[in-house]
């Protein structure tokens, strides 16, 4: 029954893939094989290596939690993030950025972008011994052959769950350093997963989707997520030579700096469990313990409402109420999850108000960590009885911009970190800016060499003063006794003379996932890639950033 079935299901699936008529198998005189692009079809059979997400979803999607949450697989995955990487607009205008500040650098730029972004059709190109493209499988909405639709089909399926375990945690395995097995044929391939699979199971999964389910718990290890989301870029100089390298996102070096290296893994925050024994497959499925949802929870609310807002243009395949409800998942992940504000001390003296507020990170890594267009940042106002603003200090604009921030207002300038803040003008900005050799802020990642500030809230358990300089604390933050593993103390001081009291304080602690400059810097370039981002962000800047946590406080003067 089972080798029967195989053949009726795994052959379509495998000729579609492929794009190839199903007619040409049925061939009564045997004539030559049919042609692939140039290949023979048992070649091409042999380079198949992925599968895209919508074959995994006939069994792994109409999902439901004991609570009747729904949780299908694929539903989920293809409003997250991971399955829109490659048709993310931030990133075309930031990859063509990159290649216009390094023209003669293209075809590496391109071929290391596309190793995590487009993994199944780098991976692909590798295999043939090809360097692969970006802009040549795009746009996402006329993907037609087999390696457009693998490369816009982003972080899938059968990627994650091909990758093995060899070199986790190696420093080889992190840039998209993960290891596929790109020598076995479709039909051989295995695929892992975290449970034991009994053999009638195994064979309808191989039967229908052509891989070999094997178990392996090396899928629920940090180091999985490690291969993609620890990233150096290399410093490029005018010829295009290499002259540095920055860490440009680090992630799993700060949680493993931190506390919750022993504790808890990525996993568990972005792959939350399901509460009670649930099936995991909606054909045959077996109940199961500890199944890990995959919404890939992660920060990036606002592009996940841009490419809903311009899905059409952007090939995106997830449903409207499925972006939706991504959306709204991710905020409230980031309002749950990620970090809590209090004012913890207070008093008048004469005429001035002193206000200490704490910030405290709940997440595993810094706030916000990766990569370096994100930002946190307290707005901090003192209102009199009568509602009129006595002091502000970090409001957001409908731009995106911030009120008062000196990178806002002037590329070449930023921020400083604060102990205390005396005047409307300053902010506290948690985030990491970039600077080139010659010490110039920067937010090219080729073109940038170091960090010039880091005071990004460090996770609990991190000691600053022996962190690695891949994950160190840099500007004023680093001298700042009160900047500290878990949190931040900052000290508010305003003049209250002549203000009718009880005073109100409110502070909020806000957070934008592409900050207005790394976004406006985009708009010097004349690209197709980057006026269109410039346009979808100033089209929707005012929904750019969400308040994360907030507090208030009456104060008698």
């Amino acid at each position: 029954m089972y080798k029967n079935l195989m053949i009726i299901i795994s052959l379509p699936i495998l000729t579609m893939a492929l794009g190839i008529s199903i007619n040409n198998f049925r061939t009564e005189n045997p004539e030559p094989g049919p042609q692939i692009h140039g290949m023979e079809l048992a070649t091409a059979q042999q380079m198949l290596l992925f599968s895209t997400g919508d074959n995994c979803m006939n069994c792994h999607n109409n999902l439901v939690s004991p609570s009747g949450e729904d949780i299908s697989f694929g539903s989920n995955w293809r409003a997250s993030m991971m399955a829109n990487s490659a048709r993310d607009p931030y990133w075309h205008a930031a990859v063509r950025r990159e290649v216009m500040d390094h023209p003669e650098s293209q075809a590496a730029i391109e071929n290391e972008c596309s190793t995590c972004h487009m993994p199944m059709a780098h991976t692909q190109a590798q295999a043939m011994g090809e360097m692969s493209r970006v802009f040549a499988n795009l746009p996402a909405n006329q993907a037609i052959s087999q390696q457009n639709i693998l490369a816009v089909d982003g972080v899938s399926c059968t990627t994650c769950h091909q990758i093995q375990p060899d070199n986790f945690g190696e420093r080889e395995s992190f840039v998209g350093g993960f290891i596929i097995d790109t020598e076995k044929p479709m039909g051989q391939r295995e695929i892992y997963g975290p449970y034991t699979v009994d053999q009638g199971r195994s064979r309808i999964m191989h039967s229908s989707s052509g891989f070999m389910q094997v178990e392996s718990k090396h899928l629920i290890e940090s180091e999985m997520c490690a291969t993609c989301h620890t990233l150096y870029t290399h410093t490029l100089g005018p010829e295009g030579e290499v002259i540095g390298e920055l860490p440009e996102q680090v992630p799993y070096l700060e949680w493993k700096h931190s506390s919750f290296v022993d504790d808890q893994s990525c996993q568990s925050c972005h792959m939350p469990e399901v509460e009670g024994s649930t099936a995991i497959s909606s054909v045959w499925g077996q109940p199961r313990e500890n199944v890990s949802k995959h919404s890939f929870r992660g920060g990036n609310f606002f592009m996940q409402s841009m490419l809903n807002r311009y899905r059409d243009e952007l090939g995106v395949q997830a449903l409207p109420q499925e972006m939706d409800a991504a959306i709204n998942r991710t905020i409230n992940h980031l309002q749950t999850k990620s970090a809590y504000i209090s004012i913890s001390n207070t008093g008048v003296a004469g005429d001035e108000l002193v206000v200490d507020v704490d910030v405290e990170n709940l997440a595993g890594h810094k706030l916000p960590t990766a990569y370096p267009s994100r930002r946190t940042w307290i707005h901090f106002t003192v209102t009199d009885q009568n509602e009129n603003v006595v002091f502000e200090s970090g409001a957001v604009q409908p731009n995106g911009s911030i009120a008062g921030n000196d990178n806002d207002r002037d590329a070449s300038s930023y921020e400083q970190h604060y102990s205390e803040i005396t005047d409307e003008d300053q902010v506290q900005i948690y985030e990491a800016i970039l600077a080139d050799p010659e010490g110039e802020v920067t937010t090219g990642l080729l073109t940038a060499i170091t960090y010039i500030k880091d005071n990004r809230i460090l996770p609990k358990g991190f000691d600053k003063t022996t962190a690695d300089e891949d994950i160190a604390t840099y500007g004023s933050a680093d001298q700042d006794d009160n900047f500290i593993g878990g949190g931040d103390r900052i000290r508010y001081r305003v003049n209250v003379q002549d203000s009718g009291g009880p005073l109100q304080v409110t502070a909020e602690l806000y957070y934008q996932p592409i900050a207005y400059r790394w976004a406006q810097n985009l708009d010097t370039y004349e690209a197709a890639e980057t006026n269109r981002f410039v346009g979808y962000y100033n089209s929707m800047s005012e929904f750019s950033s969400v308040v994360l946590t907030s507090t208030k406080m009456s104060i008698n003067n």
